[in-house]
């Protein structure tokens, strides 16, 4: 940057001695030429000392002072060498107005503002200094835009000012970004996402938060996002949430959300730097306890390596075990390829200590032998975070869970990675036990991984498999959600159970009946959400849509549909009804046809490209049923 400065400097500094040296020669207005002069010389003092210290100074304004510096510079110039003509015909024919003169000073005047406000806002601020350098008011260039020059100004202390500085005015462009798009536009334009990632990584608790809060206020559109993950956001926002005070990462989780919730693209970013497993960690941090009773995998591997490394009868049936899964190589178990590989390592171990003179089967010394096994969660190490206080735990899980909610949004891979982890336990516990935020940003995260997994085949397998520990906690506090049918968490608890539609087995009545009594539910909102969910159950795509449609029929489920019939999701669920049960007794007790036979006749119904074509179908099946008997 100081070279820079000094090469945008060469030419005012230059225009300044030529117009010194032209005063002197002026034949014309020589008092007035002298008044030019001296302006002249003290913005020329004023040029030279920003030189000197051209690494200090802050780009952005300096460019555009020295540009309106220059101007009117070549302005006075050319009127001062106006007054130099030795020529007697040459002065006669030249014109010059006392008001061009007045103008020219009053332009210096405004270029020595100017530059004195530049190398104000510039200057260095130690820790040390004993001096309050205060308000600096807004120099002439603001006249037309002051709010701009207030943000040079906060900026360059963002960049030179003591910690202290920095924080107060990351705070000020704080209240500019929340009151304004434009302001933050212009925080952005006028390079102060660098500055304030600078806070984050070296300031003080209160700096950190002020400067993490502005970078998620200020990534309010997708191009702005992409400035800002230009600027690197995500390494210095990985390493807050691994080392930084609770109280600055709770702020960061929140900066990622708003970030991802603008511009999804930026999730791979964040992907990337790690920060998936970091929050994930927050949320594991006093929730999933140590030998908890889903730590299924890992209690299983602990007891295979014991019963190998143990010897006697155990090792002898762990081995039995070994050679029957590999009897069976095609079998497409998964869990018994899992456990010989846990066999094989186990029996792996016992040989390498063999090796080194130790029976693990026998007392070392004299005294027993004890393995002992820690189960310790990802990031459960971060320091610093036994010490805080319930309320800042609460509230930096509730950010985690909202920062996982928007990363998770659409993204496959992202997904994965949450689902792979112990994530989807820790939000079951969360959704369970946790204070109210928490407990709402959780139920959001699972309604966009189930969503996901609801399109994604191999992800709703691997994680919602009806076996799997995970699984089951997510769909029995979502089951007990519905239940209570009382709480914000309703509407999400009822999508996430959609989404999960094609995972439940023919056996889990109990998951359908609670959609089919929430259908007479007084709130629009849940019983259209009921109803849509309710079409996964009993859709052609799902496997076992006869088996669901007939529960739904058991729970009454089709006089709710009847009165919502004007609805095109409830139409859309009636219809599924009779197309895949058209041989149902309650179909012609409650009258179905003449239902289906009115809605063909309402128009704005039959515009729907959803209904037109099912509608038909599912009238003509019930038709031809009901005329057989």
């Amino acid at each position: 940057m100081g070279e820079v400065v000094k090469q945008i400097l060469t030419r005012p500094v230059q225009l300044a001695d030529q117009i010194s040296k032209s005063a002197d020669e002026a034949f014309q207005f020589r008092p007035e030429c002298l008044e030019v002069q001296a302006k002249t010389k003290k913005l020329a003092d004023l040029l030279r000392q920003a030189a000197r210290v051209s690494n200090d100074l802050y780009e952005r304004p300096t460019r555009r002072i020295i540009n309106d510096t220059e101007q009117a510079l070549e302005k006075a110039y050319a009127l001062v060498d106006k007054c130099c003509a030795r020529s007697v015909l040459k002065r006669l024919f030249t014109i010059i107005p006392n008001a061009a003169f007045r103008k020219t000073l009053s332009q210096l005047d405004n270029s020595i503002g100017d530059v004195t406000w530049l190398l104000r806002v510039s200057a260095p601020k130690g820790e040390d200094d004993d001096y309050d350098i205060g308000y600096l008011g807004l120099p002439p260039i603001a006249s037309n835009e002051p709010i701009l020059c207030l943000i040079w100004e906060q900026i360059a202390n963002l960049s030179t000012g003591s910690l202290n500085d920095r924080s107060d005015a990351a705070a000020s462009l704080v209240s500019l970004a929340r009151d304004n798009e434009r302001y933050g536009n212009l925080i952005i334009e006028e390079g102060g996402v660098g500055p304030l990632l600078k806070l984050v990584k070296e300031g003080n608790i209160e700096g950190q938060e002020n400067a993490s809060r502005c970078i998620g206020l200020l990534g309010r559109d997708p191009e702005s996002v992409d400035q800002i993950v230009q600027a690197g956001v995500g390494p210095v926002f990985a390493k807050t949430l691994k080392d930084g005070h609770m109280k600055v990462q709770a702020v960061v989780a929140w900066a990622v959300s708003e970030l991802a919730a603008h511009h999804p693209k930026c999730q791979d970013h964040f992907a990337q730097n790690n920060v998936i497993r970091l929050l994930v960690s927050h949320l594991a941090f006093e929730t999933i306890q140590e030998h908890s009773k889903y730590d299924i995998a890992n209690r299983t591997k602990t007891s295979m390596h014991s019963v190998v490394i143990g010897g006697g009868s155990q090792r002898k049936e762990a081995v039995e075990a070994l050679a029957v899964s590999q009897l069976k190589p095609h079998a497409g178990n998964q869990g018994d390829q899992m456990m010989a590989s846990l066999i094989t390592d186990a029996i792996g171990l016992k040989k390498t200590l063999q090796q080194a003179g130790q029976d693990p089967s026998k007392p070392k010394h004299g005294k027993p032998h004890h393995t002992h096994h820690h189960h310790v969660l990802a990031g459960a190490s971060i320091k610093g975070r036994g010490t805080e206080d319930p309320a800042t735990k609460a509230h930096m899980k509730a950010m985690a869970a909202r920062a996982l909610w928007f990363l998770a949004k659409g993204n496959v891979s992202i997904c994965r990675s949450i689902t792979e982890s112990r994530a989807l336990l820790c939000l079951a516990v969360l959704l369970e036990k946790g204070p109210p935020e928490v407990q709402f940003n959780c139920a959001l995260a699972i309604m966009e991984i189930t969503a996901v997994a609801e399109e994604n085949m191999d992800l709703r397998k691997m994680a919602f498999k009806p076996t799997a520990p995970a699984a089951k906690a997510i769909v029995e506090q979502l089951l007990k959600v519905v239940n209570e049918a009382n709480s914000d968490l309703l509407v999400p608890a009822i999508k996430s159970i959609g989404h999960l539609a094609r995972t439940f087995r023919a056996t889990e009545a109990h998951i359908v009946e609670p959609l089919v009594k929430l259908i007479d539910e007084r709130e629009t909102e849940v019983m259209l959400e009921a109803v849509i969910s309710l079409v996964k159950f009993a859709c052609s795509a799902n496997f076992l849509n006869v088996v669901h449609c007939k529960t739904i029929i058991g729970a009454g489920g089709l006089k709710h549909l009847i009165q919502l019939v004007v609805q095109v999701p409830a139409l859309i669920l009636l219809c599924y009804i009779t197309l895949h049960v058209p041989d149902s007794q309650a179909l012609a007790q409650e009258e179905v046809l003449i239902v289906l036979e009115w809605a063909t006749k309402q128009g704005h119904i039959m515009q729907d490209p959803q209904v037109d074509h099912l509608l038909l179908e599912a009238k003509a099946r019930l038709e031809l049923y009901q005329s057989r008997h």
